[in-house]
């Protein structure tokens, strides 16, 4: 069976083992790219059972390691990978799971970023600096509790 590409069936699914082992897909990456190579629904849930049988797709790995990955390498905070995570249509359940992955380093991670971010802030005005501050680490995805006990403890040591 071809597609409108002329791409079979069994090409796709090699292509797709290749696209899948590579680096975690969850299912949203893998159907925008079914759709791009011109596969039909009926062969695209044909290609997805295969990929999950043989654990070339597994979301709960994904979730895991996206959320490892960005907090690791980008400093994201918990609300942005929750974010981030819900936009790849990932399930509540290995969203909580994949939260749980960051948990030994996120305080450290949210200070050590934190305190870095404020000597680099070159500013005139501490209340602008302030406010640069907090919604840096609002981007980022840290919780805003976290962000304004923080910011306490700042202004009990510098004021």
């Amino acid at each position: 069976m071809m597609n409108e590409k002329g791409l079979s069936v069994n090409d796709a699914i090699k292509k797709l083992e290749y696209y899948c082992s590579y680096q975690d897909r969850c299912y949203k990456e893998v159907i925008s790219k079914l759709k791009s190579l011109g596969m039909f629904q009926t062969a695209i849930d044909h290609i997805l059972n295969h990929l999950a049988e043989n654990n070339f797709l597994n979301e709960e790995r994904f979730a895991k390691s996206f959320a490892r990955g960005k907090h690791k390498f980008k400093y994201w905070g918990k609300r942005r990978i929750e974010q981030e995570l819900k936009f790849r249509d990932i399930s509540a359940y290995n969203i909580k799971i994949a939260l749980k992955e960051i948990e030994t380093d996120y305080l450290n991670n949210f200070y050590a970023l934190a305190d870095k971010k404020w000597t680099s802030i070159n500013e005139s005005s501490i209340e602008k600096k302030k406010r640069k501050w907090v919604d840096f680490l609002l981007r980022k995805g840290y919780e805003s509790n976290l962000i304004f006990d923080f910011l306490k403890d700042l202004e009990n040591e510098s004021f």
